[in-house]
C-alpha cells in the first residue's frame, strides 16, 4: 500500500475516533453521574503518558522542550490555555447539549483564525476568507435556531460552550506552531495533554470525585480515552507524514460527521432540514479554505 494511501486513511480514522468518542461520551454524560471535568483529567493524563512512552519506544527526543526554559513556559502556556481549555469546552459543549452540536461548532474555529489573522496583520480577508465568514455565520444560526429565527434549537449553555469550543480549537491550533516545528508532535501533543491533565485534576481535586461505573461504562471510559483520544491523535499526526496538512484538515470534516450520524442513531438526537443545511454550511469552510490553499500552491 503506497505511503500517501496510508496516510489517508490514518487521517480518516483519527477523526472518526474523534466523533465517535463525543458520542460515547455523551452517553457516559446522559447515563451516569461522571463529571465532564473528570473525564478530560483523566483522557488527557491517561492519553499524554502513553503517546510519551510512544515517543519514547521511537527513541524520539520528548525531554529536549525542557531544556530551554522559554520553550518549557510557553509549553505550560499551551498546555493550560489550548490543549486544556479546547477539550473541557468541547466536553461541556457535550454535557450541556449533544456531541453532534459539539462537534459542529467546534468546527467554526478556522472562522476564528481568519478573523483573527485579519486584525492582527491589518489586512482584509480573501474572497474565499470573507465567503467563508459568511457561509460559518449563516450556518450557525440555522443550527441554533433550525429555521425558527424566534427560539434556539439547543439550550444556550450548549451554545456558548461550543462557541468556546471553536475559540479553544483556533488557539490550539494558532499557539503552538514553533514548538512543534521545532520539537515534534508527538513531543508536543504528548506533554501539552499530561501537563494539562495535571492542572485540570489538581484544580477540580479529581480523586474526590472518583465515580462508580458499571463495567460496560467503564469500557466507555477506557474507549473515550484509548482510542477517542490517544490513538485518533496518534494516527492524525502520523498521516503528516504522508500527505500535506490542508488535505488532512479536509478530512478532519468527517469529525462533525460519525458524530452526527452516530448521535441520530444510537443517542436519537434529530436535526431538521435547516440544522442539517447549517452543518453543511460550517463544515463546507473548511473545503473552501482547502481550495484556497491549493490555489495558493500549498498541495500534494
Amino acid at each position: 500500500m503506497q505511503k500517501k494511501t496510508v496516510g489517508l486513511i490514518l487521517a480518516s480514522v483519527g477523526p472518526f475516533l474523534w466523533g465517535s468518542s463525543g458520542t460515547v461520551a455523551q452517553h457516559l454524560f446522559n447515563t451516569t453521574a461522571i463529571s465532564p471535568l473528570w473525564l478530560v483529567s483523566i483522557r488527557m493524563l491517561i492519553s499524554g503518558l502513553l503517546l510519551i512512552l510512544y515517543g519514547l519506544s521511537r527513541r524520539a527526543p520528548v525531554f529536549d522542550v525542557f531544556h530551554q526554559p522559554r520553550a518549557a513556559v510557553k509549553l505550560v502556556a499551551f498546555s493550560l490555555l489550548g490543549m486544556a481549555s479546547v477539550q473541557l469546552t468541547y466536553f461541556m459543549a457535550i454535557s450541556t447539549g449533544n456531541a453532534a452540536t459539539a462537534a459542529i461548532l467546534q468546527f467554526l474555529s478556522p472562522v476564528i483564525i481568519i478573523i483573527f489573522l485579519a486584525f492582527v496583520n491589518w489586512s482584509w480577508p480573501s474572497k474565499i476568507d470573507v465567503i467563508s465568514v459568511v457561509s460559518a455565520i449563516l450556518g450557525t444560526i440555522l443550527i441554533v435556531t433550525e429555521g425558527q429565527l424566534n427560539s434556539l434549537a439547543l439550550p444556550v449553555a450548549a451554545l456558548i460552550w461550543g462557541l468556546l469550543a471553536a475559540v479553544g480549537a483556533a488557539v490550539y491550533t494558532l499557539m503552538p506552531q514553533s514548538l512543534l516545528k521545532t520539537y515534534g508532535s508527538i513531543a508536543i501533543v504528548g506533554w501539552s495533554m499530561l501537563i494539562g491533565g495535571l492542572i485540570v485534576a489538581i484544580a477540580t481535586q479529581a480523586w474526590r470525585h472518583f465515580p462508580t461505573l458499571s463495567p460496560v461504562a467503564w469500557l466507555e471510559v477506557g474507549f473515550v480515552v484509548i482510542f477517542g483520544t490517544m490513538l485518533a491523535y496518534l494516527f492524525f499526526l502520523q498521516s503528516l507524514e504522508a500527505i500535506m496538512p490542508t488535505t488532512a484538515s479536509v478530512l478532519g470534516a468527517i469529525e462533525p460527521l460519525a458524530a452526527t450520524i452516530l448521535s441520530v442513531l444510537f443517542l436519537g438526537v434529530t436535526f431538521n432540514f435547516y440544522g442539517i443545511l447549517g452543518a453543511i454550511m460550517i463544515v463546507g469552510v473548511t473545503v473552501l479554505q482547502f481550495i484556497a490553499a491549493k490555489e495558493a500552491g500549498f498541495s500534494d
